[in-house]
């Protein structure tokens, strides 16, 4: 009896360990780390691979990114896959455009992705992506200006946006005609 009481008492510890740790997604103190970490990395530079990639602009936390990597997060973690292509069919650019990270109304609009899985917190998440080559080169491109990451059950989710506005003048040009608009894509997802 007593052994069964103390596999219990274990079993609820484990159990509770695990669900706090999922709950410190989307914490103040979760997205401070990471912008510390992603921002560190981003004012040094790094080597990414066999590309030196010079120091950037800090990046800035963004709440539509951020929902869009806890859905797919979300997602891989109950549906057991792990892709930047949702069991659905829907591509990283649709998700993040659903949860609001729209290119509308402005000049020029980028976005990538970094995918995890396995590593138990952020310090592990962030040396495996600034190991792998891709996902070193998004966490150090210029155009991104803004990230949003999430995790569940060891499913980690980090979205990466870039968005400029267009100057009054050329909200003007565009109201009178005299500037015409010209759609590219843009972006990368590793």
């Amino acid at each position: 009896m007593k052994k069964l009481i103390v596999s219990c008492l274990f079993t609820v510890l484990c159990l509770t360990g695990i669900r706090a740790y999922s709950q410190a997604t989307g914490t103040p103190e979760f997205k401070h780390e990471f912008l510390k970490q992603i921002n560190h990395v981003r004012s040094t530079g790094c080597t990414c691979g066999t590309t030196y990639m010079p120091p950037a602009p800090p990046m800035v936390w963004n709440d539509n990114l951020e929902k869009a990597a806890t859905g797919h997060a979300w997602d891989m973690s109950n549906n057991n896959y792990f892709s930047h292509t949702s069991k659905d069919g829907r591509s990283m650019e649709d998700r993040i455009v659903f949860a609001g990270y729209i290119f509308n109304g402005f000049k020029s609009f980028a976005i990538g992705e970094n995918i995890a899985f396995g590593q138990t917190n952020i310090n592990q998440v962030m040396d495996g992506w600034i190991k792998s080559p891709g996902h070193c080169k998004n966490l150090l491109n210029p155009k991104f200006k803004e990230v949003g990451v999430a995790e569940n059950h060891s499913y980690w989710v980090q979205d990466f946006g870039g968005r400029e506005s267009f100057s009054p003048q050329q909200q003007s040009e565009l109201r009178s005609g005299k500037l015409k608009l010209i759609q590219t894509s843009g972006g990368s997802g590793h």
